[in-house]
């Protein structure tokens, strides 16, 4: 095997590894939006389940979602520096041996989209990350707040009683 036949090999395995890479991703943003509708679905069916007479289901449902949600976030990041920098720019270099650079011409094509102001699926996937996260939040919001009223409330009545009340 010559030396360029070897270089257009480990070309095509890292081509081929990119792609496995890429596909995992789209298996890992399903698994969170699966995991996003569980939780929705927890929710529906366990809205009547308090424990410790006081926190609900709900409210442990809708931080789970919360933290769903930002590791989805967080996990797109990664993807997309991994997918960017461990692949794009080993195939760069090794495309610079090659007479042909499919990947170089592709990144700049994104590049030039990108600079458009479009949505790119990445950004896309951020976005239903933040908005199940600010759906979770609010729901956790309804549930605390009556929680902590009834704090203030009994200690309001606490202070109120220990000053000799109104």
């Amino acid at each position: 095997m010559d030396r360029d036949e070897l270089i257009f090999q480990e070309y095509k395995m890292y081509a081929e590894q990119k792609e496995n890479f890429i596909d995992r991703n789209f298996k890992t943003n399903k698994f969170y939006m699966v995991s996003l509708f569980a939780v929705l679905l927890a929710m529906i069916f366990t809205s009547n389940v308090v424990f410790m007479e006081r926190i609900s289901a709900i409210l442990l449902f809708s931080l789970m979602g919360i933290a769903i949600c930002a590791l989805w976030f967080m996990n797109v990041d990664s993807y997309n520096i991994l997918i960017k920098i461990k692949f794009a720019n080993v195939l760069e270099a090794i495309e610079e041996k090659l007479p042909v650079r499919p990947f170089s011409e592709e990144y700049k094509g994104i590049e030039e989209f990108r600079n458009k102001k479009v949505f790119m699926f990445s950004d896309i996937q951020k976005l239903v990350a933040s908005i199940a996260a600010l759906f979770f939040f609010a729901v956790f919001i309804s549930e605390v707040s009556p929680l902590v009223m009834k704090i203030v409330v009994k200690i309001t009545s606490l202070i109120t009683s220990s000053q000799g009340g109104i």
